[in-house]
């Protein structure tokens, strides 16, 4: 298909942390407000219902685990989202209400008791088209989440070009990167966790690589979003601000569509235009006419 001209929406926040159903409320403000702005696709960050737990331990070391870390990790496994369950209804009557393509990384929890990175693409009547599940878990999340298959690393068709994403470092994966590539996608999700001035590059590139809209969405988060009742837990050693932000938009060429959003809360707009992307193809296709399969398999 091809790719038509839209307005979106890129939601720069803290969830209600570790408290699923006032996360799932403030949701609905958020979708209310990119809705009112014009925009007809909305992208939340990583794990935003209902934590990315920076700074929790867990009462882990190699070796070893703590009760008190066993009784944190329960208060975000109950604070996590069963895509079976009247929550995940309610997120989807809460979409459908607006009206809009949502793209929300959550924090899946499955029957077994495994919890997941999730990202889930919802279409304007809201279902649930898709999700992706992260594939490689980084550094410490290994303790906390589950790895994805992989069997869901697909684009999404919607009306107004093929959408599919990769979450936080998995972007730092080629091959990961090349099989959304191959499948033509047009507007590249990457939400993510990582405040850090070199993630900027990397989502450039990305787009330069892909000839694709690249849109980043990460959190701003602050101690104070933090519950104080946390078992065993303690922050005083992290600064004030616990994650930055940085969300943005990067056009097929690599430029940005708006400069990142840095240490506050907010929703940034951008226009996709579908020339820019096509006229971006005319000396780079990655999968195509700049692609040799003949040499590479």
């Amino acid at each position: 298909m091809i790719m038509k001209d839209v307005r979106v929406a890129l939601v720069q926040d803290a969830p209600i942390l570790f408290n699923l159903n006032y996360t799932i409320e403030k949701v609905d403000h958020l979708i209310q407000q990119a809705k009112s702005k014009g925009a007809a696709m909305v992208v939340f960050p990583e794990a935003f219902i209902s934590a990315y737990p920076r700074g929790i331990s867990f009462g882990t070391v190699v070796g070893a685990r703590s009760s008190q870390g066993r009784a944190m990790w329960q208060r975000y496994h109950d604070s996590a989202l069963d895509l079976s369950s009247p929550a995940f209804d309610r997120l989807s009557k809460i979409i459908k209400k607006h009206g809009i393509y949502c793209f929300i990384g959550v924090i899946e929890r499955v029957q077994s008791g495994t919890l997941y990175c999730t990202l889930l693409y919802f279409d304007p009547k809201g279902k649930c088209i898709g999700k992706h599940r992260k594939i490689k878990p980084t550094a410490a999340e290994r303790i906390i989440w589950g790895e994805g298959s992989g069997t869901d690393l697909i684009t999404y068709d919607t009306t107004y070009g093929k959408v599919g994403g990769l979450i936080c470092w998995e972007n730092y994966m080629p091959l990961a990167r090349l099989t959304l590539f191959q499948q033509s996608i047009e507007i590249y999700l990457a939400p993510t966790a990582d405040h850090r001035d070199s993630w900027q590059h990397t989502i450039r590139h990305i787009a330069c690589e892909g000839r694709c809209y690249v849109l980043s969405c990460n959190q701003f988060v602050t101690k104070r979003d933090y519950p104080t009742d946390l078992p065993g837990e303690d922050l005083s050693g992290f600064d004030e601000i616990m994650s930055r932000g940085g969300t943005t938009v990067i056009d097929p060429l690599g430029n940005e569509l708006i400069q990142p959003l840095w240490d506050q809360p907010g929703i940034i707009m951008a226009d996709l235009l579908s020339d820019v992307l096509v006229q971006s193809k005319m000396d780079f296709d990655v999968v195509g006419h700049y692609a040799r399969n003949d040499l590479f398999r």
